[in-house]
């Protein structure tokens, strides 16, 4: 059987400058897939930090990378792609990913009107509705992140 391939990735789980007096957080619905919503994310290019990634994926998905860093999970979380997906992230059989938890700056604004959009649109939504409006196959991810994040208390809500 052969070894399958995870590309290397990291994802952000951004909170809104308002954080923590009011805990939202930020979710987008990409472009090239029918209602599939969730986190920036993006390849580690070669040479390139999993921080220096997430900027600048930040940057280049959200239109701002001035965040602060809070923490980052403590270590790789790989998945598989569905089936849908599969050819069209071929070589690679799902993601390896590093995730970051990181707050918007004050006064900073998400900026989807740039070249070659990811997102068709954006919000904040409350922490408990977070994981019913993401797509299906990262939904168990995405509890584990932020059961982790909530359970270091890093994410008071």
């Amino acid at each position: 059987m052969q070894e399958k391939k995870y590309r290397p990735n990291v994802a952000a789980v951004v909170v809104s400058s308002k954080y923590p007096e009011k805990c939202e957080v930020f979710i987008a619905k990409r472009n090239d897939i029918p209602d599939a919503w969730q986190f920036p994310q993006g390849g580690i290019d070669e040479g390139e930090t999993p921080r220096e990634a997430l900027l600048r994926e930040l940057k280049e998905e959200i239109g701002t990378n001035r965040v602060e860093i809070i923490t980052k999970f403590p270590g790789w979380i790989t998945y598989d792609f569905p089936p849908t997906l599969s050819e069209k992230m071929y070589p690679f059989d799902g993601q390896k990913q590093q995730y970051f938890l990181v707050r918007l700056k004050n006064g900073t604004k998400v900026n989807l009107e740039i070249e070659n959009p990811e997102f068709a649109e954006y919000r904040f939504v409350e922490m408990n509705s977070v994981i019913e409006n993401i797509s299906y196959f990262k939904r168990p991810i995405y509890k584990r992140i932020l059961n982790h994040f909530k359970k270091e208390g890093y994410l008071l809500c």
